[in-house]
This record gives C-alpha cells, structure tokens and sequence, in this order.
C-alpha cells in the first residue's frame, strides 16, 4: 500500500514534508503534486532510485526524465556551461511551468537523460513540490506519476488509480492549476527549439529570445533511439477509450463532421462521448450522448486545466468513443492540440 499524505498547498505542514523528503533520501518514490501535473519524484542524484521510477511506470528507458530543482544555486549541480539565453528565461519563467535542455552535469546519472549528454530541468511553482525539494536538499527526477502513456494524474486519486502498491508515497496536495505538462525548450541547437509545447506559450517565449523554433514531424524518429525531452513518443496520454480529434481552424466545421462523426458510431450501438467546450454544448445536446464540458473556447486555460481529468473521468465511465475537436494552434491551444494528437486513436483534419 503506497503511504498518503494530504498537505494544504496554502500552508504547507513542513513535518509531513519532511517525511516525504526523508523517503526520498532513502531511495524511495514519492508522488507530488506540482502546477501542471502531478510528478513521480526520486532523488536524481541515486541512479538506482532513478531506475525505479521507470520500472514504476513501465517506462522505457530511452524516454528522459526532467528533473525539478527549487534554487538557482541547485541548477548549477545539474546542468553545466549555462547560457545567457537561459538565464534570461529563467528570470521571467522560473519558477513555473517551463522546462530547459541544457548540457548534463556529471553528477546527474545519465539514466536521468536517456544516456544523452544533456539534462532537461525546471523550477516548479507549486508550494508543495518547492518546499519537498528544499527539504530533501536535492534535485528530483519526476515524470508524472502514471502508468507509461496513459493520461496525465491531475489529482492524488488519479495517482492512485494507475500506480497504488508500486510507489512508497503519495502527497495529496489537490488539483494542479495548469493541468497539462511544462514546455520543453532546448537551448543545446543553434536555435532555441520547443520539443513539447505547454503551460508557457511560444509567444510568450518570443518576448524574451529574438527566434524560437517549434520542432518538426517526428513521425520519422525511430522510437527506439533517445528523446531529447518527455512526451516526444507519438502514442501518448492515451486514454482507454478510442478517441477522435476533429483537427480544424474552423470551430464551426469541425463541430459539424463531431456531429456526423458521432452519429454513425452511435447508430453502430457505441457508448460515446463529448469532450465539448462550454459555448458548444447546446449544439451537441441533440444527439442524445453523453458530454463533459471542459471550459469556455475564450479561456483555453480552463480547457487545458480540466483536459486530462475530463478523460479520465469518461474512461471510469467504460465510454467506447470520445469526440473531441482541436482549439487553434495559438497560445495554449498548441499544447492542447499537441495533447490530443498523442491521445488521438483517429485525427480527422477538415477545413
């Protein structure tokens, strides 16, 4: 049975997250709650700790790990040869939901980095992961704590449900506020490049650095080769029913061909299911399905924060099908989109 601790993240009980810290200095796995998801955190100075984190999930070996640091001074112990570029991010970004490949520090076992020379590492904002780290006094290597490619744990229930007797210790610090993963930027290529878009925009990158490169088509990589960061693999966040992405810069179209799309898998007998934002609900109200709204298309924010859980919850409900379009390219709406591509058993593109 994995340990529970429930923290108020608005007055953290520093004598429950020394427990957790001493647990993590002992080579066990600790689940925590951090801004977007919630994390599986080892100490990411002890390799077999390390190890474990991957066995844990049924992760392959070849998938990094980022690893969460809660000073400046801290990332000087895991990444090495820092560039201006990133300090200059850093001081808008940090802490916060944006995550830096930089050249790998000796100290940082390379089972940390998929045995790639170079290391990705962020400051979290989240109070409770900050002050786990602090306490510890080392850097910790957390994916998020789920079973490899299932969807993201966006609550202590969710952690429970896929990784309950496989880790030592959860901390029950409730709803993360962004809800989907960190950006990844490389700063190890020529350019800066995003290699998974997230919780800061790349607009909001290029304020700071004069040109930002968003990654091409990976489809090609061979999945067996390194990733440079998480959540490269193109089956990813998977939910157990089959789910289809109607991918349109057009919202009026593209919830036209969900109607179509949902009306034949229902006169097939299927349980099936909308993921609808809240200004699309009425439209859909006349198939007569199940729909989980996830927030207002104005306000992407309250789409990507209940994204995963709103998955998840139709997953508990044995749903056959979930329907759900895309929400621009822009802003948050690429992290989103990115999320569910690698969800996507089936993406329909349309005008």
């Amino acid at each position: 049975m994995t340990i529970v601790l429930k923290i108020d993240p608005r007055q953290p009980d520093l004598e429950k997250i020394r427990q957790a810290a001493a647990s993590l200095l002992e080579g066990n796995l600790v689940a925590f709650p951090t801004e977007t998801v919630y994390g599986l955190g080892a100490n990411a100075l002890n390799r077999k700790a390390v190890e474990r984190v991957f066995y844990a999930k049924g992760r392959p070996f070849q998938d990094p790990l980022i690893v969460h640091i809660a000073s400046l001074q801290m990332l000087y112990d895991v990444a090495q040869n820092v560039p201006n570029e990133a300090l200059s991010l850093i001081d808008q970004f940090w802490p916060g939901p944006l995550t830096l490949i930089l050249p790998r520090h000796p100290s940082i076992p390379a089972e940390v980095s998929a045995g790639l020379n170079t290391v990705a590492v962020r400051m979290p904002s989240h109070p409770i992961a900050l002050a786990l780290i602090e306490h510890a006094g080392v850097p910790i290597a957390a994916p998020s704590a789920n079973r490899f490619g299932h969807t993201s744990p966006t609550s202590a229930a969710h952690v429970l449900a896929d990784l309950d007797g496989k880790i030592d210790l959860l901390i029950d610090g409730g709803v993360p506020i962004v809800g989907v993963e960190s950006t990844v930027l490389d700063l190890t290529q020529q350019s800066p490049v995003i290699l998974r878009p997230g919780g800061v925009t790349h607009e909001e990158l290029m304020k700071v650095l004069d040109l930002v490169l968003l990654r091409g088509d990976e489809s090609s990589r061979d999945q067996k080769d390194p990733m440079p960061s998480p959540g490269m693999l193109s089956r990813h966040y998977a939910p157990q029913a089959t789910l289809i992405l109607i991918e349109s810069e057009n919202s009026t179209n593209a919830c036209k061909r969900l109607i179509s799309e949902a009306t034949l898998l229902i006169e097939s007998g299927k349980r099936v299911a909308i993921l609808s934002a809240d200004e699309d609900a009425l439209i859909f109200e006349q198939l007569g399905v199940r729909i989980e709204t996830i927030g207002s298309s104005q306000y992407l924010a309250q789409i990507a924060n209940r994204l995963y859980s709103a998955i998840r919850l139709l997953d508990e409900e044995k749903i056959d099908f979930i329907l759900v379009r895309s929400y621009g390219s822009k802003g948050l709406g690429l992290a989103i989109l990115d999320r569910l591509r690698r969800a996507a058993s089936k993406i329909i593109n349309i005008e």
